[in-house]
């Protein structure tokens, strides 16, 4: 039976047993507890915990993703990082007795496996399902194994859950001859507890069934294969790559553990991708980058020195084209994200690889058996080696790398990054407070509000007055101002009482409680009544910025395609700043159109809509949610026309013509796979665009034509200047020329080494390099020292014809040797040497050290 007849025959098998199907949830994960989807029950997780109630019974074929064995992947037949799991679910509906005679009618008739071949585990101490398997499915006691918590009671702390709720025993179905090589192919796990503490576990009000099947493994048991990855849908790779690495996975079992990492790896990642995770330093990303670099490299070790895990791409996309067509539709750009990541890695090896053999040969040289963590992490940050593959060299080596120090240096880096693109900290923390105060947010229909200060806050402490000049916290029970979220900056104003004036600098939220921090800029404020009024025209900008970055959002979906999601944002006066994924730069052409696409969205003047619905419907609807954010049951959902609808709790304006104009300033990489674009809209973007058209007055002026020519004259002037620049280059090197014979009358001789030094004016590094070639070309063995002032300094360049460098009189090793004597900051190699002169102002010196260099160096 193929994996495609098994995926259909089991959920077809379900669906007739009063089960919903579902489509296979993204391996991105609602649930921001887990980086990626690893079990068919995380997109049930309301379900099991009974925060819905519309399915009681319900059936999936989930990909999954699981790094926890990852080193296993390869080693094993069986093990997995990308997989699929099909399963049954009960909420609170069927229970032991139907999850039991279910899976038996499968396997049995559905599947036709022999039942003299399957053999059953139990928990220890669950005797309802015991006696269940026995006494009502028939199977004989001996085939019946009872096992202990260790392997037969999933545990609350599964990835779903977290470390205590719903658990419970479970009970598996193996295949095999005999019960020594019998492999797992089926889990039903039975969730009847509550975990409330060690040992503590209470009866659930609500019992659910969990049930996982790998296909792949269940695959590799119908085709009679010894492994997975000899199945229809993973075979036709494992060729590929076996023709591409050029070896026989039947005569060597250390390449053939490599090959099948390496079609593991490489669907995980394309997969992956295809659902949005793009390879980066960051989370997901770097879950994706340490992938395709383990593949890359297992790969490389076995001679491929070339790019090629991309090319494989094509025949995922072929072999599992039924369940998911979406990999067919990608399939260029997941294939080019890749090979960009395969070609970076592989830049990056040959230098890591040289830097890790000096590391390890001074290291062995010193009886050294562990590598440092500052090292690990130099190979890691400067040339992109993995600590994986780090590991993997020093084992090679007979050393061993310390870890942790690694993970601590990798943690504190990623917070100096983190924190260069968060907003500035405030001198109040949100973790200062616990706040129980309830502000209720009217700021988007009125920017100004009668309301009443419930709290004043000075120094950690609630007072009842703040005086003239004082810094503090006011919580207000009603407010316009918009709180510092979702990447859009807060609001500013004034907070007026009958005493004073409360100036909003910043404004937070903590729990429910919106707290507005500044200072009082007249008389005082008191507990009471007040009037708070937000900066309209600040607000007014904000929204401008906002909006458009909704609009920015849609367009670089519809220029660069639908893979493109928010990863990061920030809104401000009139500016903004958005992060998205994509695998290459925008080229002049794409930026271009981007900007005249939002430019044209803008001047339709839609009307933009705001509306609050569930998450539910929302998503029904096709809304954009940014995956970094948290959602509750009801949702902001803010839509343009039919090309923009995304979750979103911020300020925008009502129509698109309000935005004015779009401007775009930058497009950059922030990391690899995400781009980021820096734009104005509003004032700022008129005023920017008005600059442009300044610059463009003044320099068609300059240029003496029209506007439109400027580009056209500038690069004419361009040739002209360049064409002046070779000349008098050429005209530079006809004087040297002219003149070098007054450089060899100043010739000196040392050990039959002909001694040539001189200082020239106003010289640059070529021209001097250009006069010592003259003098190689005529003399056999000639040793130079050239110096020239140049740009307000002194350079020099010194150099040896090759004769000399053989018996290892060297310009480097004089510049090296006369450093500190001659204050010579720079270096080189044998030849040729160069640098800055610091603090000799005559050639005597230099004279003296020169014949004492040669003296010293050719007498050896």
């Amino acid at each position: 039976m193929k994996a495609d007849k098994l995926r259909d025959s089991y959920l077809t098998f379900f669906k007739a047993k009063g089960h919903i199907v579902f489509s296979s949830d993204s391996l991105v994960p609602q649930d921001e507890s887990v980086f990626f989807t690893s079990a068919g029950k995380n997109q049930f997780k309301p379900y099991f915990l009974g925060e819905k109630k519309d399915v009681v019974r319900a059936a999936s074929s989930q990909k999954c993703l699981r790094t926890a064995d990852l080193d296993e992947v390869g080693n094993t037949p069986y093990h997995h990082t990308f997989f699929e799991m099909l399963g049954n679910f009960s909420f609170g509906d069927y229970f032991k007795k139907e999850a039991i005679e279910f899976a038996w009618e499968f396997v049995t008739k559905e599947l036709n496996l022999e039942k003299k071949c399957l053999w059953i585990s139990v928990f220890n101490n669950d005797f309802e399902a015991f006696d269940i398997w026995k006494n009502r499915i028939g199977v004989s006691p001996d085939k019946i194994k009872k096992l202990g918590e260790k392997d037969n009671f999933w545990p609350a702390n599964a990835p779903a859950f977290g470390p205590n709720g719903p658990c419970g025993p479970c009970s598996e179905i193996f295949f095999g001859n005999t019960w020594d090589e019998a492999v797992e192919i089926w889990n039903l796990v039975f969730t009847q507890f509550d975990r409330t503490g060690k040992d503590q576990l209470v009866p659930l009000p609500q019992k659910n069934i969990d049930t996982g099947m790998g296909l792949e493994r269940m695959a590799a048991v119908l085709q009679g294969t010894k492994s997975n990855f000899e199945i229809d849908i993973l075979k036709p790779i494992v060729y590929i790559v076996e023709k591409k690495t050029g070896t026989d996975l039947k005569n060597n079992s250390r390449h053939a553990r490599l090959v099948y990492a390496i079609v593991d790896h490489a669907r995980a990642a394309t997969f992956s991708i295809s659902d949005g995770v793009f390879p980066s330093n960051e989370e997901r990303g770097y879950v994706i980058r340490k992938l395709i670099r383990k593949a890359c490299w297992h790969g490389y070790s076995m001679g491929v020195k070339k790019p090629f895990i991309h090319e494989l791409v094509g025949q995922f996309a072929e072999c599992m084209n039924k369940p998911y067509p979406e990999i067919m539709q990608n399939k260029e750009k997941i294939s080019s994200i890749i090979r960009g990541e395969e070609e970076k890695f592989l830049f990056n090896i040959k230098g890591a690889k040289s830097q890790f053999q000096i590391v390890a040969l001074n290291l062995k040289k010193q009886s050294g058996s562990k590598i440092s963590s500052d090292i690990a992490f130099k190979l890691y940050d400067t040339y992109g080696l993995p600590l994986e593959l780090t590991r993997e060299l020093a084992h090679g080596y007979g050393l061993e790398v310390e870890e942790k120090g690694f993970h601590d240096l990798l943690k504190k880096q990623r917070e100096i990054s983190r924190k260069g693109s968060m907003f500035n900290d405030t001198i109040f923390t949100r973790k200062d407070y616990d706040l129980d105060d309830v502000s209720e947010f009217v700021g988007y229909s009125s920017l100004r509000q009668e309301s009443r200060i419930i709290r004043i806050i000075k120094d950690k402490t609630r007072i009842n007055n703040l005086c003239c000049g004082a810094e503090g916290i006011l919580v207000l029970d009603k407010t316009p101002f918009y709180a510092i979220s979702g990447g859009q900056c807060s609001d500013k104003g004034i907070i007026k009482t009958a005493n004073g004036k409360f100036a909003v600098k910043d404004v937070q939220k903590i729990k429910d409680a919106i707290i507005h921090i500044g200072s009082v800029s007249e008389g005082e404020v008191s507990i009471g009544g007040c009037l708070a009024e937000v900066d309209s025209a600040r607000r007014r900008a904000i929204m401008r910025a906002h909006t458009v970055t909704h609009l920015l959002q849609s367009v670089l979906r519809m220029v660069l395609g639908g893979h493109v999601e928010q990863q990061g944002s920030f809104v401000d006066e009139d500016r903004l700043r958005f992060d998205f994924n994509h695998f290459k730069g925008l080229s002049p052409d794409e930026l271009r159109k981007v900007e005249d696409a939002v430019n044209r969205l803008i001047l339709k003047g839609e009307r933009i809509n705001k509306e609050i619905l569930t998450l539910k419907q929302a998503k029904s609807q096709g809304a954009l949610a940014f995956f970094k954010d948290k959602y509750k049951s009801r949702v902001r959902v803010v839509s343009i026309a039919n090309y923009s609808k995304e979750l979103c709790g911020g300020t925008h304006l009502d129509f698109t013509s309000e935005a004015g104009i779009f401007c775009i300033v930058s497009e950059s990489s922030i990391s690899s796979g995400i781009r980021r674009i820096e734009a104005l809209t509003g004032k700022k973007a008129y005023r920017k665009l008005a600059f442009y058209k300044d610059m463009v007055k003044r320099l068609s002026s300059f240029l003496k034509v029209k506007d439109e020519d400027v580009l056209e004259a500038f690069h004419s002037t361009e040739k002209f200047v360049k064409s002046c620049r070779e000349r008098i280059e050429s005209l530079q090197k006809d004087i040297i020329v002219s003149g070098i014979d007054d450089i060899l009358k100043q010739k000196t001789t040392v050990a039959e080494i002909d001694i040539f030094i001189h200082e020239f004016k106003g010289e640059p590094y070529s021209n001097l390099l250009y006069a010592a070639d003259l003098i190689r070309n005529r003399f056999e063995k000639a040793f130079i020292f050239f110096v020239s002032s140049y740009e307000k300094r002194k350079i020099f360049i010194c150099a040896a014809t090759p004769s000399l460098t053989k018996p290892g009189v060297s310009a480097g090793k004089f510049v090296n040797k006369y450093r500190d004597e001659l204050g010579l900051k720079g270096g080189g190699r044998g030849l040729t040497a160069q640098g800055i002169l610091l603090n000799v102002d005559d050639l005597k010196l230099i004279k003296d050290k020169v014949r004492e260099f040669l003296l010293s160096e050719a007498g050896k």
